[in-house]
């Protein structure tokens, strides 16, 4: 008799290493709420019992994902998707309340873990459009994030020194 052929699911498992889908499920969805299908990890718990500190710890453990990727020799777009998840992930889960609820829903060390996943399991398949949208989005909003604030400091200096 043959041996049953392996879903694509358990082939992307295998090259996935055991430690990284228990962080994942301690991080993103370890306990499940009662009577709905929703899951509570670390992330959440910890964001919002200890605003800011609690979301630089889960993303500090967020990282080791990220260092799989570059082990995995994935795609730099994909490592760079990876990255933008983490930093998604951080910075709004840094906002008290909203960035815990977010957390619930944005779930990116899940997200990061079917990354490596889906580019491990066919390691010449390339990157979509879709990759490369994010990255770009990502590399935005870091450039917003730098060049607005200088902007505002630039125009608030030179009100400031209209009105001396």
């Amino acid at each position: 008799m043959a041996p049953k052929p392996r879903s694509e699911v358990e082939r992307a498992t295998e090259r996935t290493p055991a430690w990284a889908e228990q962080l994942v499920r301690l991080l993103d969805d370890g306990l499940t709420v009662p009577g709905t299908r929703i899951g509570i990890g670390l992330d959440a718990l910890l964001g919002f019992l200890f605003p800011t500190l609690g979301d630089a710890l889960t993303g500090l453990g967020s990282l080791s994902l990220l260092v799989l990727a570059f082990q995995m020799r994935l795609p730099k777009v994909i490592v760079l998707r990876v990255v933008f998840n983490i930093a998604v992930d951080v910075v709004i889960g840094c906002v008290p309340f909203l960035g815990d609820a977010f957390d619930l829903f944005w779930r990116s060390n899940r997200r990061n873990l079917e990354l490596l996943q889906r580019y491990s399991h066919d390691p010449t398949r390339r990157p979509d459009a879709m990759d490369y949208l994010l990255v770009g989005l990502g590399f935005a909003l870091v450039a917003a994030a730098i060049v607005l604030p200088l902007i505002l400091g630039v125009w608030l200096l030179q009100l400031i020194w209209r009105h001396i």
